[in-house]
């Protein structure tokens, strides 16, 4: 087959591929910097570098997925990302860690299975409120707020949480912040905070007489950009119900509170929720995933994880938004580290001319916790999990509930030519680096290391600071097969560091200021000081 030049810059240019048109700024960003949008009639259906979805992603589409293909989700991550999932995960590791490390996370049962205990808890002390929310919906739809049983009902599965009745107040406003998390890898566990987010702020003054005023108690810009007062001016909170992090710090500063403590909490809370599920994500190297935890501060200045969101939003509502959303999906796409030109998907299309086009038979292989089900022919249509607490706004249609994962062993049928079916200026693309990619290795197979080798990664990216690992015991930890244990102990370690320097300012030293030691321990000291200042300054 001949290969004209044109055809060669179509494969060396670098292609993203939305799914449902949206979101409109991951759009804007890679057009920017040079990126070519997916057209299906122009391109072979592999001929991409980045595919881009609010929903999760099919099962098969991890098995198919070429060396220079990226999703930005990794699979079976509904273990935090669905209320109920993640409420049972946090209860686990509270089990087996204790409760004195795992008490970011208010008490909680899922209903109707746990309505007893539910009622055992209710009548043991003295009246508290009760925060009432589906498993399934986002954006706040379906959350009530109740302090008597008697209003109290259900017609769905939902969690009952003790509402945290003493929420940290902005001119008597109730706000809960919007953190976003960048997970590189499971494989090893690789996590990135990004130092801008979202404060998101309730329209009408906290009132717990007025228990029904959603107004009042919830945050979610959804709900809130409908209130009667979004766009009056609300003491220090302004118009609107948003700031960025960035302001935030500079309001707790001018409040005289030294917040260093407070965000290593925050950055611990983070942590350890991924350890939650972290053993359990299936390895896909060619994933990454980008999480929206929100967090709630109270009066004393503790955090709590309210709920971890799946594709947190990115449509543009407010200067806010517009300054937050734009940097941060460019530092993302800036993390996964792309080259200008697609080498790998030029240099498979200068093989199309040594080889004949043939079908690529997919890698089948199990996922842990899902069974692997023959079917009679084609591929699996289902998507891996549930995702359902997504704030995405700009999908509205909900996932079905999958059960178990059905992954067709069945060869995919030669596409036949004739009337009705089109030939694409690209045959299936062949896969150069065959292994290099699978989602499931065999046991004894490390190819993080294979492939990154013992270095820490990089320590910053744009607005994205590396928070694990954190110093070379982490790193060791999160090789082969992840230690939680000395994570955890080194997890302490470092939150009494914080502890212990809250009060020496002169310790709070740049990256370049700091020195560095031969085995790289200098290199992990200056992440810590690094976090400090960025999340001080």
């Amino acid at each position: 087959m001949f290969i004209s030049s044109v055809e060669r810059c179509m494969a060396a240019s670098l292609v993203f591929r939305l799914h449902d048109r949206g979101p409109d700024v991951v759009r804007e960003v890679l057009l920017e910097r040079g990126w070519e949008e997916y057209d299906e009639e122009e391109r072979g259906k592999e001929d991409w570098n980045l595919y881009w979805r609010a929903s999760a992603f099919r099962t098969s589409d991890y098995f198919k997925l070429l060396p220079w293909q990226r999703l930005n989700h990794h699979p079976q991550t509904v273990g935090i990302t669905r209320k109920d999932c993640l409420a049972r995960h946090l209860r686990r590791m509270r089990a087996a860690f204790g409760p004195s490390l795992y008490d970011f996370s208010p008490t909680v049962f899922i209903l109707p299975n746990e309505y007893l205990h539910f009622l055992t808890e209710y009548n043991k002390g003295p009246p508290v409120y009760w925060i009432c929310k589906p498993v399934d919906l986002s954006r706040g739809r379906g959350i009530f707020i109740f302090e008597d049983i008697k209003d109290f009902s259900y017609s769905c599965s939902v969690i009952v949480q003790k509402y945290i009745s003493d929420p940290l107040l902005i001119s008597g406003y109730k706000f809960d912040l919007r953190i976003y998390v960048c997970v590189k890898s499971f494989h090893p566990l690789t996590i990135y905070i990004h130092q801008e987010g979202l404060v998101r702020f309730a329209t009408e003054k906290y009132n717990l007489s007025s228990l029904e005023n959603m107004y009042s108690h919830l945050t979610n810009t959804s709900i809130n950009k409908f209130g009667p007062f979004y766009m009056t001016e609300k003491g220090r909170v302004g118009q609107g119900c948003k700031w960025t992090i960035c302001k935030f710090r500079h309001f707790l500063r001018s409040q005289d509170v030294d917040d260093l403590v407070l965000w290593q909490r925050i950055n611990n809370i983070v942590t350890l929720t991924l350890l939650s599920i972290a053993p359990f994500v299936p390895l896909c190297p060619n994933c990454v995933e980008l999480f929206g935890f929100d967090i709630l501060i109270d009066a004393k200045l503790k955090p709590w994880l309210l709920e971890v969101n799946y594709s947190p939003a990115l449509t543009l509502d407010c200067q806010a938004d517009i300054t937050v959303k734009k940097r941060l999906v460019g530092d993302l796409i800036d993390l996964m580290n792309y080259t200008s030109i697609d080498s790998l998907r030029e240099k498979a299309y200068q093989q199309q001319t040594r080889q004949p086009c043939l079908p690529a038979v997919p890698v089948i292989s199990k996922f842990k916790e899902h069974k692997v089900q023959k079917k009679t022919g084609g591929q699996s249509s289902q998507p891996l999990h549930q995702v359902t607490n997504r704030d995405d706004t700009e999908t509205e249609a909900e996932l079905e509930l999958s059960g178990e994962t059905e992954v067709s062993s069945k060869i995919p049928d030669i596409q036949k030519s004739g009337p009705g079916f089109r030939r694409s200026v690209s045959c299936k693309l062949p896969n150069i680096y065959r292994y290099a990619h699978c989602c499931c290795l065999p046991p004894n197979v490390n190819i993080c290391t294979h492939l990154e080798g013992q270095h820490p990664p990089p320590l910053r990216v744009g607005g994205f600071i590396r928070t694990f690992p954190f110093n070379t015991a982490t790193l060791k930890a999160s090789q082969q097969k992840l230690d939680v244990k000395t994570i955890i102990q080194e997890l302490h370690k470092l939150t009494g560091r914080v502890a212990s320097n809250q009060s020496d300012r002169t310790q709070r030293r740049t990256v370049e200021e700091e020195p560095k030691d031969t085995e790289g321990e200098g290199e992990f000291d200056s992440l810590f000081l690094l976090c400090s200042v960025s999340a001080s300054n």
